[in-house]
Order: C-alpha cells, then sequence, then structure tokens
C-alpha cells in the first residue's frame, strides 16, 4: 500500500470508442471540441472539488489507535497521504495570493499536523521497517519542504541495505519509490531509466491492451517520472509522442464506461506532458467531466452520476474523495499547462517554507 501511488477502482474501460458518446451524450474526445471549452470550466472545476475537500477534512482525520496492527491503513494514512501529495502539488500548480493556491497549503498544513509533524511517522517506520509506505508518504511532505531530522536519521541506513534495494514490486511502484528518494535528497537505489523500460508505458504496450490495471499504472509512471507534473521534461520523447497519440481513445473509452477518477488521471497526464498541452483533448475532455461534477464539488469514481442537488453528499467519501482530489490536481495542471504552455522545471521543492522538526 502506499499513499502516493495508489490503483484506483477496477474496471475495464475499452480503449475503442463504439458509439463516440459517453453516457448524458456529451461530445466525446473523436469529436470537433470547442476551442477554448476547457478554460472555460477548469476554474470552477478546481474551486468546487477544493472546497468539498477542504469541507471533508475531518474524514481524513486519523483515528486515536492509527498506529495498531488492527488499523486499516487504506481507510487511514492513505486517504492523508493522498491529501498530502496532492494538496502539495495543486498549489505548486495555482498562483501564489488565489483562494485555491491558500486553500491547498493549508490542507496539507492539516495533513502534517495528523502526523504530529513526522513524529507519528517515525513511529511507523520503527514499527515496520520493512514497509515503502512511511517513506513514501514522508516523501510527500518533504518534497514540499517539510522535514523531520529523527524521521531522516533513521531511514537513512534503512534506505542503504540489500532488503530497500530488492524489494518485489510492480516497475511503476519501484519509480514511485525512486521519486520519494529524489524528493528526501538520498541516493536512489536504482536506474531510474531502467525501471521505466520495464513499465507497460515503457514498454510502448499495444494500447488495445489498455484497461483498468494498466491504465492506472500508466498514470502513477507519468506522475513519478514528473514528480507529479513538476518536471514534465523527463517524458522521453518516445514516450511523449505515444501518450499524445493514444490518450484521446483511452480517455474516450473510460467516458463511455463511467471511469471518472481514471479520466482525471488520464486528464493530469496530458497536462503534465512536455512542449504544447493536447488542447483538442482537454477541450474535449473537461466540460463531460465538469458535467459530472455534483454541485457539491465531489466527483464519483465510477458510474452514473447524481445530478439531484440533494443530499449534500451524495456519495460515500471513500467512494468519491479520490476522484474529487484527482479532479482537482488534474484541473490545476491542466490550468497551469493551457495558461503557460511549454516545459515546466520547478527547481525549489519546497512550499510556504522549509520547516525541519527535531523531536
Amino acid at each position: 500500500m502506499t499513499a502516493t501511488a495508489t490503483q484506483g477502482p477496477r474496471g475495464r474501460p475499452d480503449p475503442r470508442s463504439r458509439s463516440g458518446r459517453p453516457p448524458g451524450d456529451h461530445a466525446s474526445p473523436g469529436t470537433s471540441p470547442s476551442p477554448g471549452a476547457a478554460l472555460a470550466v477548469l476554474p470552477r472545476v478546481l474551486s468546487r472539488a477544493l472546497a468539498w475537500t477542504d469541507a471533508h477534512r475531518s474524514h481524513f482525520t486519523l483515528p486515536d489507535d492509527v498506529l495498531e496492527p488492527h488499523t486499516q491503513v487504506n481507510a487511514t494514512l492513505k486517504p492523508l497521504g493522498e491529501l498530502a501529495q496532492l494538496g502539495s502539488t495543486i498549489r505548486r500548480a495555482t498562483a501564489p495570493g488565489t483562494p485555491e493556491h491558500e486553500l491547498a497549503g493549508d490542507l496539507v498544513t492539516y495533513a502534517w499536523q495528523q502526523v504530529a509533524r513526522g513524529d507519528l511517522l517515525l513511529e511507523l517506520l520503527r514499527a515496520e521497517p520493512f514497509a515503502a509506505y512511511p517513506y513514501e508518504i514522508y516523501a510527500a511532505f518533504a518534497g514540499y519542504g517539510l522535514r523531520h531530522e529523527g524521521f531522516e536519521a533513521l531511514a537513512r541506513p534503512l534506505t542503504a541495505t540489500r532488503a530497500w534495494a530488492h524489494t518485489e514490486q510492480h516497475a511503476n511502484r519501484q519509480l514511485g519509490l525512486v521519486n520519494s528518494e529524489r524528493r528526501v535528497g538520498v541516493v536512489t537505489h536504482t536506474d531510474a531509466g531502467g525501471v521505466l523500460s520495464r513499465t507497460w508505458l515503457g514498454g510502448l504496450s499495444e494500447p488495445w491492451m489498455f484497461e483498468g490495471p494498466s491504465g492506472y499504472a500508466l498514470t502513477h509512471t507519468v506522475f513519478h517520472l514528473t514528480d507529479w507534473g513538476r518536471m514534465p521534461d523527463r517524458v522521453p520523447e518516445r514516450i511523449d509522442g505515444y501518450l499524445r497519440t493514444w490518450l484521446p481513445a483511452w480517455a474516450d473509452g473510460c467516458l463511455e464506461s463511467g471511469q471518472w477518477d481514471l479520466t482525471g488521471e488520464l486528464l493530469a497526464v496530458a497536462a503534465a506532458l512536455p512542449g504544447p498541452p493536447p488542447t483538442a483533448l482537454l477541450d474535449a475532455v473537461w466540460p463531460v467531466l465538469a458535467d459530472v461534477q455534483h454541485t457539491s464539488g465531489c466527483v464519483p469514481e465510477t458510474g452514473v452520476p447524481v445530478r439531484e442537488d440533494a443530499p449534500p453528499d451524495p456519495y460515500p467519501f471513500i467512494d468519491c474523495y479520490h476522484s474529487t482530489l484527482v479532479t482537482a490536481f488534474a484541473a490545476a495542471l491542466s490550468l497551469r499547462s493551457l495558461r503557460s504552455p511549454g516545459p515546466t522545471r520547478q527547481t525549489d521543492e519546497a512550499g510556504p517554507g522549509r520547516e525541519r522538526h527535531t523531536p
């Protein structure tokens, strides 16, 4: 399990558009989109998704028994880690002084407080030195400038072990660990290029073999490769061309099958590519996802969206928090990409200011 590289809902979206029309009879990526359609809806989508997340921040609160063996990590630390990761990315992608920028930073601060400014993650690392997820959650904060000296002092010898270098995991997950090591600032345990070549995406797999699990593996490969959209120039030219060719078909299949969470992740991938953004794709897909978003701001992971304004919480939290965060994340990257097209390399890893916590 990891809070920063999770597989989403199951599903087998068909990458081939059968009718050319997704649920609700919206225009699909295969049709001619209206120029500027994405920019027309993105500010509202981002604002609403962040407002919903803020209104439901209590659902991210860790229970008192979070360190106990019986506690379900996927229902506690995973959502909080995702809040930290995507919140920090949204803050970096938005303009200082805007409500979205400030709210995203506030949500990351809240998540940091929930882990006791790193103390809780140190306890997790002590209890499970063989597990990668405490390190990956910590890296989400470290990449934002929030650090804990005690955690890093223990992590250094652990990440130098043979066991750490030879943990058996899928290639895209290993790429996530490499990115976490980069964020913390230690020597990576393996070469990222070699790992990338073993991923579904790095192998330029046959595009008609795309389905749910491979789709999430693909999106997270790009997220880890680019440090969640921060360094698009890390995407090799051959992969950039492959993605620009096939993202429209895959997004179309996801729309038709109601895979809203994966649709959001594919949009984030599109916005994380180097060079000019794929505007036709963004203009075609964003209005559809904007229509799926509930008036409260949440987005369901899958299925037929609720259209009524009431109830205020149309979906259980566990069934919409991730897709709502992903929608906000993708919207922030898309706005940045459309407003400032071209490679974006940011050298400052920190958020508002580097905090180093010594217990």
